[in-house]
């Protein structure tokens, strides 16, 4: 496995051995929550979510994808039976907010173990791309509700029959990456274009310094006392900024309906 990814990528998958080596579905479907259901399998889960594409085979891929998600949809009583005022896969929305959570302590874990060595370059990526993925679990869990791209499933199949199609519905959504998510709900209400061009002029900045090798190496081997100096690093932070008041924008904003979703979901 390590020659094949080796072969194809610049760069090593991680430290941690978290990618870059085979992992199993039997793992990603039946570990979620428990002692079983390590930061490596969640990452795994989440990622494979929000973030994959398939090679080789893609019946078995999707039917590992499809397995996933309906744990998260037949488990959660609440949404199959449809009970309090939104139809919104709680569980599936807490898995996504627990990995955001998790990435987030990751981040000082490996400040602390790698003596700062490359946190300039994981601290802009926290903000931009990993937020991103957090953004875009969330988008597709109020998307049931708010009915992002599609019918809302509640609307024709209610009660405990709804389940399946729920599944379909959000394996549809989970087909695009996560800026295509966040895009998708952008284009779903017109008075947000304006959010829409700070969120994305921002991100198109980041992904302008990471694809300027000198300016990724600087973040790379930039020293935490230097950041304060550091024109890379202030730019970046300067953008992440931009990209975060276009979020709250985006998640407080009271006529799509996302302000009450974010305010009964994200606050208890």
């Amino acid at each position: 496995m390590d020659e094949i990814v080796g072969s194809e990528s610049a760069k090593s998958p991680g430290r941690e051995g978290t990618f870059g080596t085979l992992a199993f579905s039997h793992e990603l479907v039946q570990y979620i929550g428990g002692e079983d259901d390590t930061n490596r399998n969640t990452t795994r889960r989440i990622l494979l979510l929000l973030e994959s594409n398939v090679v080789g085979r893609p019946e078995a891929y999707e039917r590992v994808v499809t397995n996933v998600l309906r744990r998260y949809i037949f488990e959660d009583r609440g949404f199959v039976q449809q009970s309090g005022p939104y139809h919104v896969p709680r569980f599936l929305l807490n898995d996504f907010a627990r990995y955001w959570w998790t990435m987030a302590v990751d981040f000082a874990y490996k400040q602390r173990t790698r003596f700062g060595e490359g946190a300039a370059l994981r601290n802009i990526k926290l903000r931009m791309s990993r937020k991103l993925i957090y953004v875009s679990g969330l988008l597709t869990c109020f998307g049931c509700e708010l009915g992002f791209g599609d019918v809302k499933p509640s609307l024709h199949s209610p009660g405990p029959g709804g389940a399946p199609e729920s599944v379909d519905c959000l394996r549809r959504r989970l087909r695009q990456t996560p800026l295509e998510i966040l895009a998708g709900a952008l284009l779903h209400f017109d008075h947000l274009d304006e959010t829409g061009r700070k969120l994305l002029d921002a991100y198109d900045g980041f992904l302008g310094v990471l694809a300027d090798p000198d300016k990724r190496k600087s973040l790379e081997t930039l020293e935490a006392d230097k950041y304060e100096s550091n024109a890379v690093f202030q730019n970046a932070r300067g953008l992440s900024h931009r990209f975060r008041d276009g979020l709250l924008e985006l998640f407080f904003d009271q006529k799509s309906g996302l302000f009450d979703l974010t305010k009964h979901y994200g606050v208890f």
